[in-house]
């Protein structure tokens, strides 16, 4: 009898374990749950914050799960080239990605409408669109054909990105025409019909082109994001507007067959913890932002706001632009692009 008190004692501080004492036939027998080991990359260099917040994502679930999901994070450009992320996870060779629409321009043109364009929804109202006006479920349908999916929450909107990082003063449009700049997606499209030269360059290598002098300016993301990537050393002037890119929103993707092959309460689990991290994200950027825009003025920046006739160009250029786009591209584009009209004027007829 004593022996079987014993046992059963030993038996109750296993359960009680997680049952990591437990028998083999018991704890990892054929019935276990099998470890799933997963890929993710983010899409910028280590010192980015929405890198460091990718990572602490990945952590945090491999945690939560107890070891069943584990996600392995990598920064970008080390598993596929920089902005290939979301290739990589439609071959399943990244099952999971962090990064911004306007890099798969090639492969979907109305990406650029849910990204850092002109004209777009500022942070908290492009959240609650994609999380409840449908902008999930308009991005999917976007990219029906391939093997990758996103869901709400998913989107962490940002603080509007810095309009430039420049060497050179810019005081009316004719200013900005004669400068060479790093800028992205639509808003680089739409900056080039205005006569400026464009150039597409990695974020990770902003810091060498500009010292370099291969660029006079450059926009990339938020005041917090890039004063930790030190641009403060490399361009006199930070032009700050709304106008370009009100918000600097980024996406997780994740590879279909890998989501369909996990567990309810792990897609339950990583859902919900993308949008914990997503939201975080958005929030500790707007606090670190304010910071910054102090630490650029100490450091002898000098923070400028854009010139008007910089910015009224630039609406009236975006207007006709995405107008042109609504007519010329696939349906799924005006589709995109009226949902987000009609819900930002709906946002702005309640302020």
């Amino acid at each position: 009898m004593r022996a079987l008190r014993i046992c059963l004692f030993a038996l109750l501080i296993a359960v009680l374990a997680g049952g990591a004492f437990l028998p083999a036939t018991m704890g990892e027998g054929a019935d276990a749950p099998k470890k799933i080991v997963w890929k993710s990359s983010g899409h910028g260099p280590a010192s980015d914050p929405s890198q460091i917040y990718h990572d602490k994502l990945c952590k945090a679930i491999t945690e939560a799960s107890g070891g069943r999901l584990e996600i392995k994070p990598f920064v970008g450009g080390s598993i596929v080239p920089a902005y290939k992320e979301l290739d990589a996870v439609n071959d399943n060779v990244l099952q999971l990605c962090y990064t911004c629409p306007m890099y798969n321009l090639d492969k979907w043109p109305a990406a650029g409408l849910i990204s850092s364009r002109p004209g777009a929804l500022a942070g908290e109202a492009l959240r609650t669109w994609f999380n409840y006006g449908g902008g999930a479920d308009l991005m999917n349908k976007m990219m029906e054909g391939y093997n990758v999916m996103t869901f709400p929450g998913a989107l962490s909107p940002l603080p509007e990105e810095v309009f430039f990082h420049s060497k050179v003063k810019i005081e009316n449009l004719d200013d900005l025409k004669k400068i060479k700049a790093r800028c992205m997606g639509d808003g680089g499209e739409i900056m080039k019909r205005m006569g400026m030269a464009t150039v597409i360059i990695p974020g990770g290598e902003l810091y060498e082109a500009m010292k370099r002098g291969t660029i006079d300016a450059f926009e990339y993301s938020t005041l917090a994001s890039n004063w930790n990537m030190h641009f403060n050393e490399v361009a006199k002037y930070v032009y700050l507007s709304p106008v370009r890119a009100p918000s600097d929103p980024q996406v997780f993707f994740v590879n279909k067959d890998a989501w369909n092959a996990l567990p309810k309460d792990l897609q339950l689990l990583v859902q919900s913890m993308i949008d914990r991290y997503t939201q975080a994200q958005h929030e500790f950027l707007v606090y670190e932002s304010i910071l910054a825009l102090d630490k650029f003025k100490a450091a002898g920046n000098e923070v400028l706001k854009v010139p008007a006739d910089v910015n009224e160009a630039l609406a009236a250029e975006a207007d006709k632009f995405y107008a042109e786009k609504s007519k010329s591209e696939s349906p799924i584009f005006a589709e995109i692009y009226d949902s987000m009209k009609k819900y930002g004027e709906a946002y702005d007829s309640m302020r």
